[in-house]
């Protein structure tokens, strides 16, 4: 998706915040895919309330600023649960109540029952999550969604890693984003990208911060799609 200045500045004022929050780490760090990347985000440390607060509003402000008509909110088990309810509180604190569910990883037996918790799905629905890794977790969404006789309309992140799939000796040409998107006709919102990161560095006044632009655009030279 082409990014405007809104979405810019949405996009650093972000890459700020996870950095302050302790989310978003310079290191080196084994990604699932074997690599070691020189920057890691994780999402688990948007740990306390006030963390929160904010990321369901930066949540939000993506979300209005994408222009997308939407209904509801879904967020996958675990991580999702957790930044679909930031995102639903932060609606709310606006005076629109949307509505918002999750799935659990396995169908409960009694009770209620089922694997969906929360609203009914229905209408035109945003898949709410950290980043997109494989696609696994939002692929199994969207065919939840649709089982159900919901739309889903797109899937809001908060980091695309813009990284291309696959082995050293096999990389993918395109990203693990670009991949879902072209296999579930699907645009992928994000927050911010790894292009944000880098300008983020670049101009950043901190000298600790910005010595990790080298390395980081290194790796986004070697893996970046």
């Amino acid at each position: 998706m082409t990014a405007t200045a809104s979405d810019s500045t949405i996009a650093h004022e972000f890459v700020q915040f996870a950095v302050e929050a302790g989310v978003l780490r310079f290191g080196e760090f084994r990604t699932k895919a074997g690599r070691l990347s020189p920057y890691f985000f994780n999402s688990g440390l948007f740990d306390d309330g006030a963390k929160l607060l904010r990321l369901g509003e930066f949540y939000a402000r993506r979300l209005v600023a994408s222009g997308l008509e939407f209904d509801m909110l879904f967020g996958p088990a675990y991580k999702g649960i957790t930044l679909a309810a930031a995102l639903a509180m932060e609606f709310g604190r606006r005076g629109r109540a949307v509505p918002f569910a999750f799935n659990r990883k396995e169908a409960k037996d009694h009770g209620e029952g089922g694997v969906v918790v929360g609203a009914p799905l229905r209408g035109r629905t945003v898949i709410v999550d950290d980043v997109i890794t494989d696609g696994a977790s939002k692929r199994e969404s969207v065919e939840l969604l649709r089982r159900e006789q919901a739309e889903p309309v797109a899937v809001l992140i908060a980091l695309d890693r813009m990284e291309r799939s696959g082995t050293d000796d096999q990389l993918s040409a395109r990203s693990a984003v670009t991949d879902f998107e072209l296999a579930y006709g699907l645009p992928v919102i994000a927050i911010a990208t790894l292009t944000d990161l880098l300008q983020v560095l670049q101009s950043s006044a901190d000298p600790a911060l910005s010595s990790h632009l080298a390395r980081v655009g290194a790796y986004r030279e070697r893996y970046g799609a």
